[in-house]
């Protein structure tokens, strides 16, 4: 089922499927900044990453000397969410464990996904709650596709552009895992030019990020997407260098398996650990 939330400038939809937000529009403006889908390339718009983020070493981890197989981001995308909160411009999604979650995730949770809008901009919420009694173990992150290009154009045309930031420390995905020998990308006058050969070795996954706001734009109109996401430590940035018209800013609390990682959870770089009942929340905001 689709949802729908509006105010004066922006109106979004968002599937109970993942509580996945499949459309994002400026309100008599028929210009949809969310990627569409299209199994072409990727079906999909902007899934939440959960309990994990990236890929695992052989799709698989360990916690108290047992071994759970779980696919790359989770499983909490192809979840149906059920809806907590229904206002005019707010509505919050839940989800919660289930006999076919624990078989892979061994932890009572709690998670709401919450969509706020402010004026032009959309706030995404994350509240985690650990239900179990005892130490709960999780990543979480976002990954929004957005067209690209916005109208007619060329990709080209396109770049991001960080605040005061002259560089990017790039951590490489291999088929192995992700390699600890950084790469550092360069910027001119704080922007990055977009192109497909940008990711022709996957995506970009970035650390050590301190000014965490980043806008795509181009160079032949005002149109832009600005996103603000300050707590989260890790950002990815990604389409497919196969003639995608979509590309992905993704701010994440976690990451993708190290070449060479013990595959132990406790020992996963990024990952958070929660107390009984103990609450983590985390947000991030399109600005269109």
């Amino acid at each position: 089922m689709k949802y729908h939330i509006s105010n004066d400038f922006i109106e979004i939809s968002i599937k109970d499927l993942g509580a996945e937000l499949c459309s994002l529009k400026k309100i008599n403006d028929p210009i949809e900044y969310i990627w569409q889908g299209d199994e072409k390339y990727w079906n999909r718009h902007a899934p939440i990453l959960f309990p994990l983020v990236g890929k695992l070493l052989d799709n698989e981890y360990t916690y108290e000397n047992k071994t759970y197989k779980i696919g790359q981001h989770g499983f909490a995308r192809d979840k149906v969410f059920d809806v907590f909160t229904k206002e005019d411009d707010y509505i919050c999604f839940k989800l919660e464990d289930s006999t076919d979650t624990l078989e892979i995730y061994p932890f009572n949770f709690e998670l709401y996904l919450g969509y706020r809008l402010i004026k032009n901009c959309l706030e995404i919420s994350y509240k985690v709650v650990n239900k179990s009694k005892k130490e709960m173990l999780f990543s979480i992150g976002a990954h929004p596709a957005f067209n690209w290009p916005l109208e007619k154009g060329n990709k080209e045309d396109y770049y991001f552009e960080f605040k005061n930031t002259k560089e990017l420390e790039r951590l490489p995905l291999t088929v192995d895992g992700i390699s600890n020998q950084k790469e550092i990308i360069n910027l001119e006058n704080n922007k990055l030019p977009l192109s497909e050969n940008l990711f022709k070795d996957d995506a970009l996954v970035i650390q050590n990020l301190k000014n965490k706001t980043i806008t795509f734009k181009n160079s032949k109109d005002d149109k832009s997407i600005k996103m603000s996401f300050e707590g989260f430590a890790y950002l990815g940035l990604w389409s497919k260098p196969s003639g995608a018209p979509f590309i992905c800013i993704e701010p994440w609390h976690g990451i993708a398996d190290f070449i060479g990682h013990n595959k132990k959870l406790e020992d996963k770089k990024g990952i958070i650990t929660l107390l009984e009942n103990e609450i983590f929340e985390s947000s991030y905001t399109i600005s269109v």
